[in-house]
């Protein structure tokens, strides 16, 4: 498949990048500073552009297969970038015609277990509330998501590590593991890879965890 990747520089999107080379893809990564993009292969593009252009995104997004992003919020500050960023990535693959894009989101945006235990309960409360300003830059993209004309998917993964890709993870098509607390930034990449020919994903949020 041709793949455009888009937050290429990140910890998940340089993990989605790898994959999709090591499964024999050809793509194309977006990035604003090639200088920060360290990986290399024979079907890879390196697509340097200014990520708030729809228009210059466009080449990147035209007559591919599927879209990736890893696009989001490393800290605090920088809540909204998602939703801003996703609009512009959005805009241009419905200029193009290409639909399929697979995000990576958070688990708190969407629904949870009904039978949580009560301490993942409060677990997520805290989480939800010190972190409130990114999940509402995340649940804003989900929505620009919901109101675009792509068949998207938005995988939603809890807390993220930094571990060796497994393949072992469980998966909730719109709705969430129970008690799913981890999962390493290889393996949310991974269920994004999966994600892309499955139909069953498609307009849909996916919990993951291990």
């Amino acid at each position: 498949m041709k793949l455009t990747v888009f937050g290429a520089t990140g910890g998940v999107g340089q993990e989605i990048v790898r994959q999709a080379l090591a499964a024999g893809h050809e793509v194309t990564a977006v990035v604003r500073d090639p200088a920060r993009f360290t990986v290399a292969g024979d079907r890879l593009e390196v697509f340097r552009a200014d990520l708030r252009d729809p228009q210059a995104l466009r080449p990147a997004v035209a007559g591919r297969d599927a879209v990736l992003s890893g696009l989001g919020a490393r800290k605090r500050a920088d809540a909204g970038v998602a939703a801003r960023l996703t609009r512009a990535v959005l805009e241009a693959m419905e200029a193009e015609g290409t639909r399929r894009l697979v995000v990576v989101s958070a688990g708190p945006v969407g629904p949870q277990p009904a039978d949580s235990p009560l301490s993942d309960r409060i677990a997520m409360k805290i989480v939800s509330s010190v972190l409130k300003d990114i999940y509402v830059d995340l649940a804003a993209m989900e929505a620009e998501l919901a109101a675009s004309a792509t068949d998207w998917t938005s995988v939603r993964p809890p807390r993220l590590q930094d571990k060796p890709v497994t393949g072992v993870y469980r998966t909730v098509v719109g709705g969430f593991p129970r008690s799913g607390r981890f999962l390493g930034r290889a393996d949310v990449a991974h269920a994004m890879l999966s994600a892309v020919d499955d139909a069953a994903t498609v307009k849909q949020g996916v919990g993951v965890a291990y």
